[in-house]
């Protein structure tokens, strides 16, 4: 179990130069909200980084593979290409690359949409849905490594506190969103 860090916790102490990557940004004077982006950057980009390495050293295959077969594994009936971008967070160029890839891997097939004969679905092929089974299994061992250390309810508590910020960043985005704000917001210079 990882022991509490003090107050006055000094990041670059505990983790060394080589270690603090992004968070190297903040100044001891920046405002919190500015430590809390910083934090939150380094922490995904260091368990993305690890995860990215491990996929490629194991599966010979990259996160964005693996992120387009995660999301068809749980819509087995497949996905609109429009959909999967999306989902994805990439655009429809991007997402055409993978699933080509993909498709002349035997991984995933096209299939015409029965809702719309002039669209495509995406959808696993059994030995997709296979490879995908054990890369799945793997990554969620090397989650439960990367944050083993953390107590239970501390995981609990920061996943709860997360969930809080995307509900305030998603309110935030319809607020600039919204004709009003947009009428409110002045030309750049």
């Amino acid at each position: 179990m990882a022991a509490r860090a003090p107050k006055n916790f000094r990041l670059v102490e505990s983790l060394g130069e080589q270690h603090i990557g992004l968070e190297a940004r903040a100044q001891a004077d920046d405002h919190l909200d500015t430590k809390i982006w910083l934090r939150l950057l380094a922490c995904s980009t260091q368990i993305e980084q690890q995860i990215r390495q491990r996929l490629r050293t194991r599966f010979d295959t990259t996160l964005p593979r693996f992120d387009t077969l995660a999301q068809l594994d749980r819509h087995p009936e497949g996905l609109r290409m429009n959909v999967l971008s999306r989902y994805l967070m990439v655009t429809g160029g991007n997402v055409t690359g993978l699933t080509d890839q993909l498709v002349k891997e035997g991984l995933v097939e096209r299939i015409e949409d029965p809702e719309d004969r002039r669209s495509w679905r995406v959808r696993l092929t059994d030995k997709g849905r296979a490879d995908f089974a054990t890369m799945a299994q793997e990554h969620e061992v090397w989650l439960s490594e990367l944050l083993g250390g953390l107590p239970a309810g501390s995981k609990d508590a920061l996943y709860e506190h997360l969930g809080l910020l995307r509900v305030h960043l998603a309110q935030r985005q319809t607020e600039l969103d919204s004709p009003v704000s947009k009428t409110k917001r002045k030309p750049a210079a």
